[in-house]
């Protein structure tokens, strides 16, 4: 058996070379995405960087433990308390210590941390010129804050969120970088000023001795050793980039796995439906079914193994060119390699030999149960049917996946918005369309072929019955074109729809202002006292802060908040409420949204607030959940130690629209502050692109794209290789090598047409869902079609399809007619 298989494969080289390369190039993918996915489960340890030099640091914990009855629960609490000047003042008894004041500084577009030079000394940072400040407006910065920094220039500094802190400054000295961070360092009394409250202390004394005064304070943590880096900036950002390119990376997975096993299983199977004839053949010669099976089972099983191992390698050596481009776009940090990790490849391995037999399962039993006679026939004309079992199995994947999308948009439309969902759901549609596919060609084709048929020349008829009549061949290269624009329609289209449904929201929220300054940090106080005193407004400054709940006694969940005033809040905001008023807010009550479990007006929650206290509010309001956007607002009270980030203002009836935005536009100027209209705000704050989520789909598609183009190629090279004798007989009856390569060209492109409107319904199919789904949230947003995106891999598939139709023609035409008519199979 395993002779007869190696023989029939040296034969047809061609057919098994095409099933070699999908599959080689499908394990390689889930190969690639897979040795990238393993990197990202361990986050590397990471040495204390600001405070190396300090043996115990005292800083407000920035988590929230709570017990639950399934185990102790986090969260991060947005706005960790200060440390007390109490427990600064007794650790200063207990040895040396250095106060930290981190706050917020730019200069020359550079976003850097400003501190008290006392503190320098922990990292330690030294100096590399110049001295250290000694007197206001003097500073020292980190040499890479700036280019050619050095002693004496004289520099513009931004405080945001202090008052009296912008302005020019002489740079004194400049001290080596530790790569943590961009510093700027003031003056101890300076800093004090500028930042009053304490964020971290370093200690020089026993650790025991700190503990014991520190466990007086709650909310307080004593690190030592490595938990130092807990005091970091950012400590927690290598898990978090973690995360995200976890996520982005297990979406890769998932979606060049699911092409994989698509593109490849619709490959095998082709390549045995290209084989009638030969079985056909063995039949007559006296081979029993059973050996036919055997026969096809073994060639999928070397097949399998040979590519799947060629696979492996080709994923290991893809895999670090995958990381380093994740970390040239940004969505990977910069220290982010490929392990050496084996199972993904153990993974892929076998997932490839399981999809090869899987592939060919089908198609060997339909290939025994070929009868002798089907060897005498010479012609290669489909029946138009497709077998019983592929017909149920294709109808209940299909009314699989409309009905789960029915029944999220008839019980939970949010969970149509979430990523998992509209990444997942297009696949059932099209799986199921792709296996209804033969069904469909032959009506479709006829369709898009009906005014060509009918236009002067023989080619637009030639291609409408060549196409008709070979559905199984028009179906197996229309596959990755219908993937193809399915994926790329549904998920760009989908995150374009929401994106432009959460803009439409945040657009309908500010409706009832004129202009809005802020929303990427604190803002400068001067700027917030004289927007207030602008004549004719009335001005609503907020806070971004957070609250924290417990919900079926066993899920902490965290919630964005918004601290402001109520009568300024009800003057300027138009939530989207279902329940109460805005007017009803005060400091102990809450506004949530429907998605909180306790969500009746009047009702009692007990939340933690940004700074980690426990406080009971009354349900004043309930907003609809929409988009997942909306939600909770709270008042100043309740969000301690957060500082003033946006600033609404609404004209009042009356009031000179150029005076106020000229005095507005001024105090902005004169603070660094930029005062936008709101249209302008909405687009700057909430763009309809979809930004790093749009950005990681374009790289995930392009990966899987440029795959499912590799695969058209290759389907497209086996099915023209298979017709050489129709090509021959073509040109024994008159037509020029020209008429004949034409013609194949436009075949190619009607059955990319066919793909393409099959993947074309599949989208709209989705992106119809999101809409329902916008609209049952009462998010009123138009669907969002990426027709570049479309056009782009329409125009790649269609471009593919020719090359790879007319190449292989054009090579089989150099050989006289009279012989290509006489070649054996």
């Amino acid at each position: 058996m395993l002779t007869t298989a190696l023989r029939s494969m040296r034969t047809r080289w061609v057919t098994f070379i095409g099933s070699f390369v999908a599959l080689a190039l499908g394990v390689g993918l889930i190969a690639m995405t897979g040795l990238a996915l393993a990197a990202t489960f361990d986050a590397p340890e990471h040495a204390p960087e600001r405070f190396a030099g300090a043996p115990v640091v005292v800083a407000p914990s920035d988590t929230l433990r709570v017990t639950t009855p399934v185990g102790e629960r986090t969260a991060r609490l947005t706005d960790p308390r200060p440390v007390p000047e109490a427990l600064a003042d007794g650790l200063s008894a207990l040895g040396r210590t250095a106060e930290d004041r981190s706050f917020a500084v730019g200069l020359a577009g550079t976003e850097a941390v400003g501190h008290p030079w006392s503190v320098a000394g922990e990292a330690p940072y030294r100096l590399t010129s110049g001295r250290a400040p000694g007197a206001a407006g003097e500073v020292v910065a980190t040499e890479d804050a700036a280019a050619g920094l050095r002693a004496g220039a004289r520099i513009r500094i931004t405080t945001p969120g202090t008052a009296g802190g912008t302005g020019t400054r002489t740079v004194v000295g400049t001290v080596a970088g530790t790569g943590s961070e961009t510093a700027v360092f003031f003056d101890d009394a300076e800093a004090a000023r500028l930042h009053p409250a304490v964020d971290a202390v370093a200690v020089h004394a026993g650790a025991d001795a700190v503990r014991q005064l520190t466990g007086r304070f709650p909310g307080m943590s004593v690190l030592t050793g490595d938990a130092r880096h807990r005091a970091d900036p950012d400590p927690d950002r290598d898990s978090e980039a973690l995360t995200a390119v976890n996520a982005l990376l297990g979406t890769a997975a998932g979606i060049t796995g699911f092409v994989s096993v698509f593109v490849v299983a619709s490959t095998f199977s082709f390549a045995v439906s290209q084989r009638r004839r030969e079985f056909g053949l063995l039949r007559t010669a006296g081979a029993t079914p059973g050996q036919v099976r055997r026969t096809v089972v073994v060639e999928a099983l070397v097949i399998g193994a040979l590519a799947s191992a060629a696979g492996c390698l080709l994923g290991r050596a893809a895999a670090p060119l995958l990381a380093r481009r994740l970390v040239d776009e940004g969505f990977a940090p910069a220290w982010f390699a490929v392990g050496d990790a084996t199972w993904p490849l153990h993974t892929a391995f076998w997932a490839g030999l399981f999809v090869a037999l899987a592939g060919v399962a089908v198609s060997s039993h339909r290939a025994g149960r070929i009868r002798p006679v089907e060897a005498l026939r010479d012609a290669a004309v489909d029946t138009g049917g497709i077998p019983l079992s592929r017909l149920l199995t294709g109808a209940a994947v299909l009314l699989t996946g409309l009905g789960l999308l029915g029944w999220s948009l008839a019980t939970d439309p949010g969970d149509v918005l979430k990523r998992k969902t509209y990444i997942l759901q297009p696949m059932w549609i099209i799986v199921g369309v792709a296996l209804l596919a033969p069904l469909l060609a032959r009506p479709l084709t006829r369709l898009l072929t009906w005014l060509p048929a009918r236009l002067p020349g023989a080619t637009g008829l030639l291609a409408r019955q060549n196409a008709s009549t070979s559905t199984g061949r028009t179906a197996a290269v229309a596959a990755p074109v219908l993937i193809t624009v399915a994926l790329a329609g549904s998920l760009l289209g989908t995150v374009a729809t929401i994106n432009e449904g959460k803009a439409t929201e945040a657009a309908a929220t500010v409706s009832g202002v004129d202009y809005v300054a802020g929303g990427d940090g604190p803002l400068d106080p001067r700027f917030v006292e004289r927007v207030r005193s602008v004549p004719g407004t009335v001005t609503s400054a907020s806070r971004s802060t957070g609250v924290t709940v417990l919900e079926e006694g066993t899920a902490l969940i965290s919630s964005e908040a918004r601290a402001a005033e109520p009568a300024a809040l009800a003057a300027t905001a138009r939530l989207p409420l279902v329940a109460g008023r805005i007017s009803d807010l005060d400091d102990d009550s809450v506004i949530v949204n429907e998605e909180w479990e306790t969500r009746a007006v009047g009702r009692r929650v007990s939340v933690w607030l940004g700074d980690g206290r426990t406080v009971s509010l009354r349900v004043a309001a309930v907003m609809r959940t929409g988009t997942g956007s909306n939600g909770v607002y709270v008042t100043p009270s309740n969000a301690a130690g957060a500082e003033i980030d946006r600033v609404d203002v609404k004209l009042l009836d009356g009031a000179d629209p150029s005076a106020v935005r000229a005095l507005l536009e001024k105090a902005g100027r004169d603070t660094d502050t930029p005062v936008m209209t709101r249209e302008a705000w909405v687009e700057a704050h909430h763009p309809s692109t979809g930004g790093n989520t749009r950005a990681g789909l374009l790289l995930i598609l392009g990966i899987a794209l440029l795959y499912t183009g590799i695969a058209l190629a290759n389907t497209l090279v086996m099915a023209t290789s298979d017709r050489v004798r129709d090509l021959a007989v073509l040109r024994l009856t008159g037509a020029t090598k020209a008429q004949v390569l034409r013609l194949v060209a436009v075949e190619a492109l009607l059955v990319v047409a066919v793909g393409a409107v099959l993947g074309g319904a599949v989208a709209g199919v989705n992106l119809l869902g999101v809409k329902g789904a916008l609209e049952l949230l009462a998010v009123s947003s138009p669907v969002s079609v990426p027709w570049a995106g479309v056009g782009a891999v329409l125009a790649a598939c269609a471009a593919a399809a020719a090359l790879s139709a007319v190449l292989p023609a054009l090579a089989a035409l150099r050989t006289r007619p009279v012989e290509l008519a006489g070649t054996r199979e």
